[in-house]
């Protein structure tokens, strides 16, 4: 029998899905397929609508290698597993005469602990484990959802957090979850043979393709001790959203709250020198912490490095005497102990970290109104851990609706380690960029109009000309309008000031859960939904219930981020722009993602508004424009109120 042609397993798979079949799809398909053949690399932009999952799972199916697809929602990793690849492994078993195996692996937080569950949890204040389930009320919510855990744990095979629906609040999770510090590990527990978190490993280390997601994939990169199972072929979905998933995992954090946890849960452990150290150790910590102002500390002020010295010598006496002592008092010492270690240890590594001063790091002060002050590092940049942990040793697809930026993929390349397309050099990452566009009529679809009679927007202040402009749009619209603010504040005071001005219901952001507030826009055409970063990526309703598009202001970082603006600062310092490298990338990306709201199916039409005069008349704002779907554009007010009350009207004589 010959060997199936890459168009006949495609063409077998979208029949199976229940697709169309798209040429974008096949041409990303025939890309990926020579990247991996070539053990090269390729950073693919496919628009919505591609159909971009079976464009990159047909290919990596048929070439028969392990693979492991990295995305960043959670949304993304059910469809996968739940809908995708069972399809399309059952459409390509015939062709292919092998059934390809898959399997979901995530973090051990994610995972129902056995032991957790049955032996209870190490508590802070008192001897011994505390038992929640006798703690809490029965009727109290968190009652109710352990008690739902502890049935739901005799019915699951997967123990995973995802599957249980409806699901439970953090707290309850926290209650039956451990993080992988705080593991006894399978061979000193009484439930390893039983544990999901193990059984997932197995399954993945069996799985011809190992769906993961991002934060996994950074733990597997930084730590050095291996999480994934070998691989040839890693396929990052969402690729847009990496850089800054690798950086959070990367983020190093102290509070005086998290202190004083670790050292309630060592005390008991531990000779009263070592624990009297830390807890002395933790008070000094906690009086600095109290006059902290939020923002950069360039250099550490010497109080805070005197409090960190105490606290990474404190913890590391703790650390030894954990090791070192038993205490048969102490009921499932083991589990208590882990604890306890897994806390003083975090303690240690970060306060290390930043008394140990590495150029590569930035450190500053954040300030929580219900939480405090916090003490955070991070990494200046992660290209260079990518470069070298992600691009050696394997094949790296990297695909998502916005990777072009400013017209080509050197903007998004760069912050992934890669040198411009075409360079080479002895230690550069070969790779390709290719846009397979979408199958949308962008200028046919869609309009993008820019208010550029606005008066550009300041820091602070009401913009009572924006939402006079908004509130004629709305209107022109009929409602049907997402409304992507740059802050809680902004959206919050549109919404209001809308209320009282139409009589259209107008959601916001954090009035509901995020799934409810999306499924009631979609229902309602009148509707509106406000909010801030997560709509900017996460809503998909297509149809006649969103066809206005509003961005208050260009989302640049604001000007105070320490992160943002210390990248910034380390381009301009290396003779680069840094406003350009950082700023305007990190507003394209956003723009571009918030765009791509508007038309998700073929019979989409609408506006995306920008309401900031900028995106006309800067000198950024053609590569702003650039990285945008191709729009029809204009900067006439008028005609954007009757394009939208005619696509309005249209909607209405057909009942939508």
């Amino acid at each position: 029998m010959t060997k199936p042609s890459l168009p006949e397993l495609l063409h077998a798979a979208v029949t199976a899905v229940g697709g169309a079949e798209r040429p974008g799809q096949a041409a990303m398909a025939e890309a990926v397929a020579a990247a991996v053949d070539d053990q090269s690399h390729l950073l693919v932009q496919a628009g919505t609508g591609t159909g971009k999952s079976l464009g990159y799972l047909v290919p990596a199916l048929a070439h028969g290698e392990r693979v492991v697809v990295a995305t960043a929602t959670l949304a993304l990793q059910r469809q996968l597993v739940e809908r995708d690849l069972p399809r399309t492994v059952d459409a390509l078993h015939p062709l292919l005469r092998r059934r390809p195996q898959f399997a979901m692996l995530k973090g051990r937080s994610n995972y129902l602990c056995l032991h957790r569950l049955h032996e209870g949890v190490p508590q802070d204040e008192e001897e011994g484990l505390f038992d929640p389930f006798e703690a809490a009320a029965p009727s109290s919510k968190l009652g109710q959802d352990l008690i739902r855990l502890r049935d739901w744990s005799d019915e699951t095979e997967t123990g995973d957090r995802d599957d249980l629906t409806p699901g439970v609040s953090d707290r309850a999770w926290a209650q039956v979850s451990v993080s992988s510090r705080e593991c006894l590990s399978a061979s000193k527990c009484a439930y390893g043979a039983e544990c999901f978190a193990e059984a997932a490993r197995e399954r993945a280390k069996l799985a011809d393709v190992v769906v993961t997601n991002h934060a996994l994939l950074a733990i597997d990169a930084i730590e050095g001790a291996p999480v994934l199972p070998q691989h040839e072929v890693l396929i990052i979905d969402e690729a847009h959203e990496l850089v800054s998933r690798v950086t959070g995992v990367a983020t190093g954090e102290l509070t005086p709250g998290q202190v004083n946890r670790a050292v309630r849960r060592a005390a008991k452990l531990v000779n009263e020198k070592a624990a009297d150290a830390l807890q002395t150790a933790s008070e000094g910590f906690e009086r600095v912490m109290e006059l902290a102002l939020p923002g950069r500390l360039e250099e550490i002020p010497e109080d805070l490095n005197y409090a960190l010295l105490a606290l990474r010598d404190a913890a590391r006496t703790v650390i030894s005497a954990l090791g070192a002592t038993r205490d048969k008092s102490v009921q499932d010492e083991d589990a208590v102990r882990k604890q306890a270690l897994a806390s003083v240890e975090s303690i240690h590594g970060v306060a290390e970290r930043i008394t140990h001063g590495s150029e590569y790091d930035v450190v500053w002060y954040e300030r929580h109104d219900r939480f405090g002050a916090s003490l955070r590092v991070a990494p200046l940049s992660v290209s260079g851990l990518l470069r070298e942990k992600l691009f050696t040793e394997r094949s790296v697809v990297l695909t998502s609706a916005t990777l072009k930026l400013g017209g080509d993929f050197n903007g998004v390349g760069a912050s992934l380690g890669l040198a411009p397309e075409g360079v080479e050099g002895e230690d550069l990452p070969q790779w390709k960029g290719l846009d397979v566009g979408s199958p949308f009529d962008y200028p046919r679809q869609g309009i993008l109009y820019v208010a550029r009679h606005l008066a550009t927007p300041g820091r602070e202040g009401s913009r009572t000309d924006m939402l006079d402009e908004l509130s004629e749009l709305v209107e022109a619209a009929g409602g049907r309008t997402l409304g992507l603010f740059s802050s809680m504040r902004a959206a919050q005071a549109a919404a209001e000031e809308l209320r009282g001005r139409l009589d259209k219901p107008i959601l916001l952001q954090g009035e509901e859960t995020l799934g409810e507030l999306i499924k009631n826009f979609a229902a309602d055409p009148e509707t509106c939904l406000f909010g801030t970063l997560s709509l900017w990526q996460g809503v998909d309703v297509p149809g006649a219930s969103c066809q206005l598009v509003v961005m208050d202001r260009i989302p640049f970082p604001r000007p105070d981020d320490p992160l943002m603006s210390a990248r910034q600062k380390a381009v301009e310092e290396g003779g680069g722009n840094g406003f350009m490298a950082v700023a305007a990338t990190h507003a394209a990306l956003l723009m571009a993602q918030g765009a791509g709201r508007l038309v998700r199916a073929t019979g989409d039409k609408g506006v995306v508004a920008v309401l900031d005069p900028r995106l006309a008349n800067a000198r950024y704002g053609s590569y702003l424009r650039a990285s945008l779907p191709d729009f029809w554009y204009t900067t006439d007010r008028n005609q954007a109120r009757r394009s939208l009350a005619a696509i309005d009207a249209a909607a209405k004589a057909e009942g939508r």
